[in-house]
């Protein structure tokens, strides 16, 4: 019979066993390209209407409507009128594309000239390391990011706003808090009804140019 000694014993116990369990790495986060059409359907309603569905209770005249655009702007490109909290697609022949949006609260909001680099349907969301330091309690559970999906804070879709090749973290996108919509509510986006982005993303061309006017507080200091 073979003797088993300690040395031997622990010898085959490094065999058998490794050592303390490493902390599982957290999935990258994902959106399920197969299930963006369900999630579409999920975020606009029956008999869907832009210029008269409302389930979200807003007031009117945050519902999308075709305006006359000013003369001389560029069609293609986006100009947010953080004021009224209005955002214009500027279409050929004069016209405009006018939808009700939200801007960010207090100081985060910044005017500004920007390109639509990229966009995405229903995509991830990372909160900056900014949003974390200034808001853990908010923030810093979402560090790791978040799945795309109904629930996502950048909803159905996100137009990505550079300067230059530089990405400034702004983003229009949708937002699973329609009640925003009208008001200052976000960390430096602008918001958007998800149904009302839905229409706009396919009018929207990347390298289009996204103006961003300065809001109600900064016009009172000047």
């Amino acid at each position: 019979m073979t003797k088993l000694t300690r040395r031997h014993f622990i010898a085959a116990s490094t065999l058998l066993f490794s050592g303390p369990i490493a902390q599982m790495a957290q999935a990258a986060p994902v959106s399920r390209s197969d299930m963006w059409s369900t999630w579409d359907s999920q975020v606009t309603p029956a008999n869907y209407d832009p210029a008269t569905s409302n389930p979200w209770g807003f007031h009117p005249r945050f519902l999308p409507v075709r305006v006359q655009a000013n003369d001389g702007l560029t069609p293609g490109d986006i100009h947010v009128d953080a004021v009224a909290r209005y955002l214009y697609h500027i279409e050929e022949g004069g016209t405009a594309m006018r939808y009700g949006v939200a801007i960010a609260r207090g100081n985060l909001y910044e005017a500004g000239t920007y390109t639509v680099r990229r966009k995405a349907k229903w995509p991830i969301w990372t909160p900056t390391a900014a949003m974390v330091k200034r808001e853990p309690e908010r923030y810093e559970r979402y560090a790791d990011g978040v799945d795309g999906g109904p629930s996502n804070p950048l909803g159905s879709r996100a137009l990505y706003l550079y300067v230059g090749n530089r990405d400034t973290y702004l983003r229009i996108h949708g937002t699973p808090e329609p009640g925003s919509i009208g008001g200052r509510a976000s960390s430096g986006c602008v918001r958007m009804v998800m149904a009302h982005i839905i229409d706009l993303y396919e009018s929207v061309q990347t390298g289009s140019t996204a103006i961003l006017y300065p809001a109600e507080d900064a016009l009172a200091r000047t």
